[in-house]
């Protein structure tokens, strides 16, 4: 098996935010002496800088219930989920880390964590991931008022579409497992047809040491399970190419959620 805990050094420095390459040159126009007046008085034409398309919306899944816990058994296909706060560094090794080992995830992102790292998002997208709304400020939401609930929500998702085009492609409700029934509705009502839950919790956030993470993970883990890791975390990063070399040995494909459910 690959071992992981030796990235967790060199990684952090990995995995730095794509940019678009370069549009060729275009070649000069040929143009008349000004003494004839003649040929072709052409300038080049200028390169426009091209803008990312819109980030995918989200979808309506008729064959799922209003909160997802888990997708179809019947697919050798899991979805490894990360709430998105935390040190930059360990977010893009992460990244870094999912794609070499050929895994696209979902990263559920905090509002003002976007607001402090603006380019993570285009970052996440162009690694084939999906990108989510996981509340303005991570606070305990099903305890808020529904005035202040419905101001989580919809600020996180105004933070995405101003930086993607999208609202995001899920909503998954902060500090709780489950979404009340009023955040539910708030989220249905602020555009996202389904709340994104877990069955497999890989309790990463205790920092309970890289070999635990990845037991927590694979202990739990089957066709279709949808499994709660997280983002700043350097456990989190040192297990991931265990965890995926063990999915890889169990015939299973870590995909995005919305691939898991299509």
């Amino acid at each position: 098996m690959r071992s992981g805990v030796a990235l967790a050094a060199g990684a952090l420095t990995a995995a730095g935010c794509s940019t678009a390459g370069a549009a060729a040159p275009h070649s000069p126009a040929h143009t008349a002496s000004p003494a004839t007046g003649t040929g072709t008085d052409s300038a080049p034409p200028a390169t426009l800088p091209v803008s990312p398309a819109p980030a995918p919306a989200p979808r309506r899944f008729p064959a799922q219930p209003a909160e997802v816990a888990h997708g179809p058994r019947t697919r050798p296909q899991v979805a490894l989920t990360f709430h998105g706060q935390g040190d930059p560094a360990l977010a893009k090794a992460l990244l870094g880390e999912a794609e070499k080992g050929g895994a696209r995830v979902t990263v559920l992102a905090v509002g003002n964590w976007l607001d402090e790292h603006p380019d993570l998002a285009r970052r996440i997208l162009d690694g084939g991931h999906d990108l989510g709304n996981h509340t303005l400020r991570h606070l305990d939401i099903n305890a808020m008022s529904q005035a202040d609930a419905d101001a989580e929500i919809r600020g996180c998702a105004e933070r995405l579409k101003r930086l993607t085009g999208s609202i995001g492609t899920w909503f998954r409700p902060s500090r709780t497992p489950r979404a009340s029934p009023l955040v539910e509705r708030l989220a249905r009502d602020a555009g996202y047809p389904h709340t994104l839950s877990y069955d497999v919790d890989a309790l990463d956030y205790t920092s309970p040491g890289a070999s635990a993470v990845t037991r927590n993970v694979m202990g739990g883990i089957r066709a279709g399970s949808i499994v709660s890791l997280h983002f700043g975390y350097a456990d989190t990063v040192a297990a991931l190419p265990a965890v995926l070399e063990e999915l890889h040995r169990r015939g299973l494909r870590a995909v995005t959620t919305t691939e898991l459910l299509s």
